[in-house]
């Protein structure tokens, strides 16, 4: 489930923001300290980080550097006073996902919430995808690879045959065995597929 996980030390504006979020359906927990967020984090969290930037005890900079370290990639948004812009262009650089100053719209930041959401659940599939194309290339044997080698390469069956030396019709068979594994139906698919999971 796609979550935003709030952290502000404001007890008034976490209630604000876990309303505004709950009224556009989306999932929504909170935290008053960076601290006890960081007690709760557990690397299998899907969804985004809405961080206040100034906090008493850990800032929220301070949070995201920590679960980076921890090689947290959640989306991260962070708010921000005037003061702070600095900072928060700072966090971009870092890898944060996008800041609001405060007094902010409304529905400006549901908005972005819901962009960062549509982010991390995007990289969770690319992420399934990749996985799922490594599994089905750990199923070749050593001869399908070979021979998928050459499909890739654009040659012909007999070519491949007489490179591996080995008969035309087990040529025949193997890429019908690497197409079945691979789940596509022709070579443009088996070359779309593997450079989509940067193999190729």
């Amino acid at each position: 489930m796609s979550t935003v996980y709030l952290v502000d030390d404001d007890d008034a504006i976490r209630d604000s923001l876990l309303w505004l979020l709950r009224s556009r359906g989306v999932e929504a927990r909170s935290w008053p300290s960076a601290e006890a967020f960081l007690a709760d984090y557990r690397p299998e969290m899907r969804g985004c980080l809405l961080l206040d930037i100034r906090m008493q005890a850990m800032s929220g900079l301070e949070l995201f550097e920590c679960l980076r370290a921890r090689d947290c990639r959640m989306p991260t948004i962070f708010l921000t006073g005037h003061g702070d812009v600095p900072q928060a262009v700072q966090a971009l650089k870092g890898g944060a996902f996008d800041f609001l100053e405060k007094p902010y719209d409304d529905q400006d930041l549901g908005d972005r919430l819901v962009a960062a959401l549509n982010f991390d659940r995007e990289r969770a599939d690319l992420a399934m995808s990749a996985a799922t194309t490594e599994a089905r290339l750990q199923s070749l044997s050593e001869r399908e690879r070979e021979v998928m080698e050459g499909i890739l390469a654009g040659k012909f069956n007999k070519v491949i045959a007489a490179e591996l030396n080995i008969a035309m019709r087990t040529v025949e068979v193997h890429r019908a065995h690497i197409f079945e594994k691979m789940n596509v139906k022709s070579a443009v698919e088996l070359a779309q597929l593997l450079a989509a999971g940067g193999k190729s």
